[in-house]
């Protein structure tokens, strides 16, 4: 069948077309894969998480009030004592060992005080014979002056020296005294040759615990010499752990005290209450793990009534992560923070109609972890682009990657 002209004509220019068209086909750009979102409502919590510390809230430190020798203290950590109970023994601390010249001169010193002792005795037995004699003398007197045979002159002498020799008796008595304690002095001084102590001539002290608690640290264990004022026992009750937790400074001023706290992150399965107590007002500088100088505020957070942190197991210095609810709501229009972006200075995401990226400004609100609040541009079910990259732009063609 042979075509006429113009049937040729019409031919080649549909075969034309044709080609034309599957040309344009193959070089249209292919689809952009996109991972997408969906907006939805949902309940929302503005909140602060941070890692803390559990610390106790009072301590008490037990040292020794003065300088002595520490018997071995039996306690150890983790014991329960009770106020008043005796937590260690302090003695006197012992006498230094002689050296041969001080001991000679501690024996000379011995035998002129058994000396001085025995002198004194005897000047006291001729005290006590001459009072006797003056009292009877008086005596004597007395009688003859009510038979009017002395006058009253001789009597009132006679009176005199019986209380002259009743005086001098007192004082030979009180030598008599110091010669024993200076004896005993010096047999004190022999005594301790080589700095042994004698248990039954050096009474311990008892330290006795000011709370009712637990040993938290033992500082001495041994027996030994100690100073006046060092540390033996640190003492505490479990009763009374707070947490403490250094918050970056910009999160600190979002928080105020009585806000709620979740406690999670202890070990166990349960999440616990508490609330915040104190911002303390000075901060400090800490580095982080890479490298960057931070600026922390500690916060005090108490748990609840309701929580045993003891018969939890809980103890000083443990982990804690502590979440502050900021805010919350039931029914929250928010979207995944990573669809958001800046564009003409304003916030902006792309969302997905009839398989093209469509540019919508947005007014993001409250942020907490991987989601943000939208208050206005979007509505609940719209599907947004998450990560969009260079290639996403106004109009684009995505393919939703599943």
């Amino acid at each position: 069948m042979t075509l006429r002209p113009w049937q040729r004509r019409l031919f080649w220019s549909l075969a034309a077309l044709a080609m034309l068209a599957l040309l344009a086909l193959a070089l249209r750009p292919a689809p952009v894969p996109v991972s997408v979102a969906r907006v939805t409502a949902a309940p929302f919590v503005d909140s602060v998480i941070e890692e803390g510390r559990t610390r106790l809230r009072d301590t008490w430190n037990v040292s020794v009030p003065i300088a002595g020798y520490l018997q071995r203290v039996l306690l150890e950590v983790g014991d329960e004592v009770e106020q008043g109970q005796p937590l260690f023994l302090l003695e006197p601390s012992p006498a230094p060992a002689l050296d041969p010249r001080s001991r000679q001169q501690a024996e000379d010193a011995l035998q002129a005080a058994e000396a001085r002792l025995a002198a004194a005795r005897a000047n006291l037995e001729t005290t006590r014979a001459e009072r006797r004699f003056a009292e009877a003398e008086y005596e004597r007197y007395r009688t003859l002056h009510q038979r009017n045979l002395v006058s009253t002159a001789d009597l009132d002498q006679r009176r005199s020296q019986r209380d002259r020799q009743r005086a001098i008796e007192s004082a030979a008595a009180s030598s008599v005294e110091a010669a024993r304690f200076e004896l005993e002095s010096a047999r004190a001084v022999l005594a301790v040759a080589s700095g042994q102590r004698d248990d039954a001539d050096h009474p311990a002290l008892a330290i006795r615990a000011p709370i009712s608690g637990t040993v938290l640290t033992r500082y001495r264990c041994c027996e030994g010499s100690v100073a006046a004022g060092e540390r033996i026992l640190e003492l505490g009750s479990l009763s009374d752990l707070e947490i403490q937790v250094d918050l970056l400074s910009m999160d600190a001023v979002r928080v105020r005290p009585g806000m709620a706290v979740r406690l999670t992150g202890w070990g166990g399965e349960e999440t616990l209450a508490g609330a915040m107590r104190r911002i303390e007002p000075a901060g400090f500088t800490r580095v982080s793990a890479l490298g960057v100088d931070e600026q922390r505020v500690p916060v005090i957070v108490d748990f609840a009534e309701e929580v045993d942190p003891a018969a939890l197991g809980l103890g000083s210095g443990f982990r804690v992560d502590a979440e502050f609810l900021v805010w919350e709501a039931d029914e929250v229009l928010q979207l995944p923070t990573s669809a958001l972006f800046r564009a003409d200075g304003e916030w902006a995401v792309f969302r997905v109609e009839e398989a093209r990226a469509r540019r919508v400004p947005v007014t993001p609100g409250r942020r907490s972890g991987l989601v943000t609040q939208v208050l206005d541009g979007l509505e609940a079910g719209d599907l947004v682009i998450t990560h969009p990259g260079e290639r996403v732009a106004e109009g684009v063609r995505v393919r939703v990657d599943d």
